[in-house]
């Protein structure tokens, strides 16, 4: 859990992170969230009580996201935690991969997600592959377009690499893809980072982007400007 959050969505936020996720991003800094065993279960009105002491302080933007781990995994247990945060008047968000749209997760996210931030990992094939661990870019895609087709809210976010995901051709991919969408507010830019690397290390694991530099302020502030040609709001994190 973390209270007071205000890079997770509008606002202050009050975030969940769940255990599990079936990728292994090269960047994680949640490895310790990958595993789908492990993790400490909660009942459901026991996070509500939680979310209502938060309430005070969310004002009219803020509220609950729940991230991870991938949140989708458990789609069918965060619909009636979304649905008691409605009735509660809370604005809910998730923070999402993208792989899983199955029955549960359409209805979780058409009835009871206000927005979700949508991770894109990159705009080629091998290119997701090397950085998730698993093929198939194209089912994030779908996800994108669904939310699309429902009209409602989306954001996305961008982690910029040095030489892997910052090449301009890439970008401008990203932007042209996604150019004529209605439902994103905007994009944010994540710069990458290398915070994560002790948690790799203590779970035993390899941290294969050792090598991988830090973004300048001047590759960010390109970034930003290239995509600005393509959505509403381009953010650095």
């Amino acid at each position: 859990m973390e209270s007071f959050g205000t890079h997770d969505g509008p606002g202050i936020r009050f975030i969940v992170f769940l255990q599990g996720c079936k990728l292994k991003c090269l960047y994680c800094h949640n490895p310790d969230s990958i595993e789908t065993s492990g993790g400490k279960e909660y009942d459901i009105e026991e996070l509500v009580q939680m979310a209502l002491k938060m309430k005070p302080y969310f004002g009219k933007k803020g509220g609950v996201t729940v991230s991870g781990g991938e949140p989708l995994l458990q789609s069918k247990a965060l619909i009636p935690f979304f649905k008691r945060l409605k009735e509660e008047g809370i604005h809910t968000n998730i923070d999402t991969n993208g792989r899983i749209l199955n029955h549960f997760s359409k209805e979780l996210l058409d009835d009871y997600a206000d927005l979700i931030m949508l991770d894109i990992k990159h705009m080629t094939e091998s290119g997701y592959k090397y950085i998730t661990g698993k093929p198939v870019k194209e089912i994030a895609f779908n996800l994108a377009k669904h939310r699309e087709n429902s009209g409602k809210k989306m954001w996305l976010r961008y982690v910029l690499i040095p030489e892997i995901t910052s090449n301009p051709e890439i970008l401008h991919a990203l932007g042209n893809h996604f150019k004529d969408y209605k439902t994103i507010e905007k994009i944010e830019i994540q710069p990458y980072h290398k915070l994560g690397i002790h948690k790799w290390e203590a779970l035993g694991w390899d941290y294969e982007l050792k090598d991988a530099r830090e973004n300048t302020e001047e590759e960010l502030q390109a970034a930003q400007d290239l995509l600005k040609n393509y959505f509403k709001e381009v953010k650095i994190n």
